[in-house]
């Protein structure tokens, strides 16, 4: 077979191939989804189930559903930030006031967020107290510490 034969072969294949994929994916059966209407059940605990006895149990300061900590507001940002993601992207942040106004300014001209109405200023007090910025660096400074002078030997 000369290198003009196998370059066709080539070709014939790369066609084949993507005439079968186009086919495949024109078969609608083979990639139905089933529409989700029912809220996620967490297969290992099953906390998710509003008939959950721990649905909204707090233990040890933590809301055991979400991981969020205790603190008045803790319900409406339940309400409010769990409808569209999960409970760990707030929880990963920390930020200030005036950042978590602004990142709720940002979904909202973005994202689609409803107006938060007179529950703003609770959630907003609440995510500033909860997952403020941490305050400390990589490590603390050493305090009383006696230093001495090496010597020439």
């Amino acid at each position: 077979m000369n290198s003009s034969n196998k370059k066709i072969a080539v070709f014939a294949t790369i066609l084949v191939l993507i005439a079968m994929v186009f086919f495949v994916v024109q078969d609608s059966s083979l990639f139905t989804f089933k529409e989700n209407t029912e809220e996620y059940i967490a297969p290992e605990t099953g906390i998710n189930d509003p008939s959950h006895p721990d649905y909204d149990k707090i233990e040890n300061g933590i809301h055991l559903r979400t991981g969020f900590a205790e603190g008045e507001g803790l319900q409406l940002v339940i309400t409010n930030c769990t409808t569209c993601h999960s409970a760990k992207l707030v929880t990963q942040n920390r930020m200030s006031e005036e950042r978590w106004k602004a990142t709720i300014r940002w979904m909202q001209e973005t994202q689609n967020l409803w107006d938060l109405g007179a529950n703003e200023d609770t959630i907003v007090n609440y995510l500033a107290t909860q997952y403020a910025p941490i305050a400390k660096g990589r490590r603390q400074n050493f305090a009383k510490i006696e230093w001495y002078n090496l010597k020439d030997e």
